[in-house]
Formats: C-alpha cells, structure tokens, sequence
C-alpha cells in the first residue's frame, strides 16, 4: 500500500488511527488493503496537499472514496475548502511581506544591489500598484530611484 500511494506505512497507520482509513488483518498481522482504500488514500493526499488538515478531511467521509478531484463536493466540503483557503491566501500574504521586507534589507545591505530574482520580478511588475521592497510604489521610474534599492524593471 505505501509503494501504490506514495504514502509511508506511519502516515498509514495514522490514518486509521485517525479512522479515515480501515484495513483488515493477514493471519501474519500484516495490514491488508483493497482497492478503495488505494483510492481513498490516494484523496487523502490530494487533500492534505490542497492545503486541508486531517481534521478538515475527517468530515469528507464516504466522498474519500470517489473521484474526489473530479466529482461535485457537497457544501459543507466547499465550505471547509474555502475556509482553508482563505488561510492560506493569509499564510502566503504574511510570507510575501516578510520576503519583501528580507529583500529590502539585503538590497539596503549591499549597495543597492537587486536581490529579487528574474522570475519574481515579471510576476511583480505584473501587479497594478506593486510596493517594491523599499516601500516605494513602482512607477515605471529608474531603478535607481530612492536610494537604489531593488526596483523590479529587469526583465
């Protein structure tokens, strides 16, 4: 079972202890599984990298056993999938100020220099009214505008 979902025979028994998973028993007391529950830990995963916590998923119930990324959530399920959401979108705005306020500093620290990556300075000249690290609004101005800190124009 652990080879099949890519789970580790710990976090097996965790989920049964948990009772989202059930298996029965070899005359050698080895765990034996069946298909569903290939398929259920199969989901439990696809949840728990979504973002969901176990608690979250205790209350997926008998849907752990379908084709959970395809099938129709009921909307208690939505409901927890939009609460986790709205967690992590909190959990990555608090990263980005916290990366951003590192960058600054580094910036501040060497010169000036550009410490944002190439990738991170396309998707932040995306943004309408992005705040470089120096809390600056770009502008469409020079990099070197206050103090030559990181300015995300190099593309």
């Amino acid at each position: 079972m652990a080879k099949a979902t890519g789970a580790t025979t710990r976090a097996l028994r965790f989920y049964e202890e948990r009772g989202l998973l059930s298996s029965a028993r070899a005359v050698n007391g080895y765990r034996m599984y069946d298909e569903q529950a290939v398929r259920r830990v199969a989901n439990i995963r696809y949840l728990l990298d979504a973002g969901l916590t176990l608690d979250d998923i205790e209350h997926f119930g008998a849907c752990l056993d379908g084709d959970l990324p395809s099938s129709r959530p009921a909307e208690a399920m939505l409901d927890i999938a939009r609460r986790r959401l709205s967690v992590l979108d909190d959990r990555i705005a608090s990263l980005a100020r916290v990366r951003d306020e590192l960058a600054g500093r580094l910036a501040a620290a060497s010169g000036g220099r550009s410490v944002v990556s190439p990738a991170r300075s396309v998707r932040l000249a995306e943004q309408p009214g992005h705040q470089r690290a120096d809390g600056a609004a770009e502008r469409g101005g020079d990099e070197g505008e206050k103090g030559g800190t990181a300015a995300v124009r190099h593309l």
